[in-house]
């Protein structure tokens, strides 16, 4: 298969005025979506949605403009969450969903999202299609055949009545305070809804999106503010979510962060408890050790990924398991929806709370997490990385150190300019001092302080 040259594992991201992220590509990008879905469909309407950037507005337009020269309606939504418009897409029978996101990056970044028609994550032969298109002259359809535009007014509603559903008709948040971090992002709208029309008693942080404060600060790339609002509103425990929804962190009530892998712990023992839940859970090379042990005690099996939840969701549908997420909060939960998702993950973990009738510090408290240390190091082009024989030498020296119970993992992100090292261990004094040492190899190897 050839490689892709624009999409990565999570659609199309860059800064905005860059290469990709400009007017003139997106256009370009919109009419080769369009191309490709009419040389399948004949006739076809895509679902747009976006989160609250700046760029947003710009970029939305142009995608439209693009839709519409390919003659494809594109039928918008406005400010959505990522997994909203896979679920919408889905239930208005559209052909392709697609999100103007960046998710948990800052402002000055966006990207672009695509779903298909079931909700999920193009295949690698859509996109390649689209890339092929993108290397042909833009020509428009005829004047009578171009594509129209339509703004879907009821869309947070309807996503907001799926959310509450998933909870069921018996259940309900009354009693609970919960403080809710919505990153000034696309979930600032329906989050704070779901959770006060189930019952809650609802503190509102980050629900005021200018445009260039999304995950400034806040949401579930910076818990903090979520822990202090906590604390100070003697609340039971928060939420917070990425830019554009898919990702959740929580704080218990003594302001301690509760993260993804947690949250996978709990959602998981309560799903097997009950009998809902089957088959095992997916996680990642990243996923705390404390996870896969806690599992295993519970008699469920897990299995690891490369991180990306592209690459969890697809290890589910191979081994026919329903649960799956990664330590950022990326959780998805095939039983109810398609990809992952805060919102519905967030409830997942409410309703292990209510029927429990267990704190979310006692639920948190029955997984044992291992320390572990993750540094960045700075390299102009990460994915080219190669392990070399000092780095092997010096990560065989660190893992034998370790012990039976530690682990050490180097890789390149996929999102950012950086080389990660991970170590993780029972002793954190032995951890820290390992994954400096590897660092510090790393750094020598690649000429960067």
């Amino acid at each position: 298969m050839n490689a892709k040259k624009y999409f990565g594992t999570d659609g199309i991201r860059g800064r905005v005025g860059e290469a990709i992220i400009n007017p003139e590509f997106i256009l370009k990008l919109g009419w080769a979506v369009g191309r490709v879905l009419n040389e399948k469909y004949g006739v076809a309407k895509v679902l747009v949605g976006k989160d609250t950037r700046i760029s947003g507005y710009l970029l939305e337009s142009v995608l439209e403009a693009g839709l519409s020269a390919a003659g494809i309606d594109a039928w918008m939504l406005g400010p959505m969450p990522t997994p909203a418009v896979a679920y919408l897409t889905r239930t208005f029978r559209a052909q392709v969903g697609i999100e103007i996101s960046a998710s948990h990056n800052p402002y000055y970044d966006n990207g672009i999202k695509f779903f298909s028609s079931e909700g999920k994550k193009l295949s690698d032969q859509f996109e390649l299609a689209i890339e092929e298109q993108l290397h042909k002259p833009m020509r428009l359809v005829e004047a009578a055949k171009l594509g129209k535009a339509k703004r879907i007014n009821d869309a947070p509603g309807r996503y907001i009545e799926f959310c509450k559903s998933t909870l069921g008709i018996k259940s309900s948040l009354n009693g609970l305070k919960i403080v809710v971090d919505c990153a000034n992002g696309a979930t600032y709208q329906v989050a704070p809804a779901v959770l006060s029309e189930l019952g809650a008693s609802v503190v509102e942080v980050g629900v005021d999106p200018n445009g260039f404060n999304i995950n400034d600060n806040c949401g579930s790339t910076s818990p903090k503010l979520l822990a202090e609002v906590v604390l100070a509103e003697k609340a039971d425990l928060g939420i917070a979510f990425d830019g554009d929804g898919d990702r959740v962190v929580m704080v218990d009530h003594k302001g301690e962060i509760v993260d993804g892998d947690e949250l996978l712990f709990i959602i998981a023992k309560h799903g097997f408890t009950r009998g809902v839940l089957h088959g095992g859970i997916v996680g990642t090379q990243m996923s705390n050790l404390g996870l896969e042990i806690g599992l295993h005690k519970l008699g469920i099996d897990f299995k690891r990924t490369q991180v990306g939840d592209r690459y969890v969701i697809d290890e589910l549908y191979a081994n026919n398991w329903l649960l799956g997420g990664e330590s950022s909060g990326h959780i998805a939960h095939l039983g109810i929806t398609t990809t992952g998702d805060g919102i519905i993950s967030a409830l997942q973990v409410l309703n292990a709370v209510c029927h429990s009738g267990k704190s979310l510090h006692e639920l948190k408290s029955q997984m044992i997490k291992y320390p572990q240390v993750l540094l960045n190091i700075k390299c102009s082009c990460p994915k080219s990385f190669i392990k070399d024989k000092a780095i092997e030498a010096a990560i065989a020296k660190i893992t034998k150190t370790l012990g039976e119970y530690g682990r050490v993992l180097l890789r390149p992100s996929g999102t950012e300019p950086v080389i990660r090292v991970m170590a993780e261990g029972e002793n954190i004094d032995l951890v820290s001092r390992g994954a400096e040492e590897l660092a510090e190899v790393v750094r020598k190897i690649f000429g960067h302080n």
